[in-house]
């Protein structure tokens, strides 16, 4: 649905040099055709797999989760019991794979570092006010900088949403530099960076697929749908837009850049949708937690479910595993 609309690194460069050019660049990308873009979800959806590729699609959904606890009432104890479901999901089957990462807020990070010591699994922490974003830049960037000293392997930003929907595009551009910089550490090690759109707040689809070229424009390692905190939060056709974006953005510049579709998203059938749809419209390159994740706190447990009904051939119930 989406052509590329860069050739080179000087058209890139040229893209966002003035706020004017950058208002122009956004406004000159394709419409989104509302009835194609949802025609083609329900095509995918409707698509079916066999057990085999069942079975290895399960395990990869569960690899690319970004397992969430982003409440109030989070403690210690429970950042600690959802590092050790993480590094082990299935206690009774140690085939089953670690989850990508956990997400928390950034006064649990060192905690979550220490419960993830030497799994492999990344601590990814919400930054810049999460979920509202209406902070000051100099707040946001303080929250940034203090997850990352912390241990913080993946920064989840939001945008500021007003700024964006008053055209202020700019502005929003400049945060999401500002707090890329951030995310830096001595010697060269930096944080991933994934930006948080919320497009339930964005009203439209071609706002979604501005909102996504301007955060890759930008430096965004990740685009990411949601907080999870607004409704509608992750939907397929929101992420068939993003998905479409970053296809088209690495065609133009090069550069990959991950999709996380966040909140919603709580059974493995719905999982393995989304997989298919990564699949025909970005290309299996993205089929890899480096590149695809899936922000949850309900999902894992279902996959496992299903997981250990296709190794077994029963259920085990809902009970059988730890609620998050």
């Amino acid at each position: 649905m989406a052509t590329p609309v860069l050739t080179s690194t000087d058209a890139l460069r040229d893209a966002v040099s003035t706020p004017a050019a950058l208002r122009r660049f956004l406004h000159g990308l394709p419409g989104v055709d509302q009835v194609g873009c949802e025609a083609r979800v329900a095509t995918l959806s409707s698509r079916s797999i066999k057990t085999t590729s069942k079975q290895w699609a399960l395990d990869l959904a569960i690899s690319m989760i970004d397992l969430t606890t982003l409440e109030g009432q989070d403690t210690l104890g429970k950042v600690r019991a959802l590092c050790a479901k993480g590094r082990r999901p299935d206690p009774a089957d140690p085939t089953c794979p670690p989850v990508a990462a956990i997400c928390v807020y950034p006064d649990m990070v060192v905690t979550a570092k220490e419960g993830l010591d030497g799994s492999g699994v990344q601590v990814a922490s919400v930054a810049t006010a999460f979920p509202s974003g209406r902070a000051t830049l100099d707040i946001k960037l303080q929250d940034t900088r203090a997850a990352v000293a912390d241990g913080a392997d993946e920064i989840d930003m939001v945008i500021d949403r007003g700024a964006f929907l008053s055209g202020s595009y700019q502005q929003v551009f400049d945060e999401i530099v500002a707090v890329k910089q951030a995310c830096g550490r001595p010697g060269g090690d930096s944080a991933h960076l994934k930006v948080i759109m919320e497009t339930g707040e964005l009203a439209t689809y071609d706002n979604v697929r501005r909102a996504s070229w301007l955060s890759m424009l930008a430096g965004a390692d990740f685009i990411k749908t949601s907080t999870g905190k607004v409704q509608p939060a992750a939907t397929m056709p929101v992420t068939l837009i993003m998905l479409e974006a970053v296809r088209d953005f690495r065609e133009a510049t090069g550069r990959m850049v991950g999709v996380k579709p966040a909140g919603g998203i709580s059974t493995a059938k719905d999982a393995i949708k989304y997989l298919v749809m990564v699949n025909e419209t970005a290309g299996d390159d993205w089929l890899d937690p480096h590149w695809f994740r899936f922000g949850a706190s309900r999902l894992l447990n279902d996959l496992l479910m299903q997981r250990t009904k296709m190794t077994t051939g029963r259920y085990s119930g809902p009970d059988y595993f730890t609620l998050d």
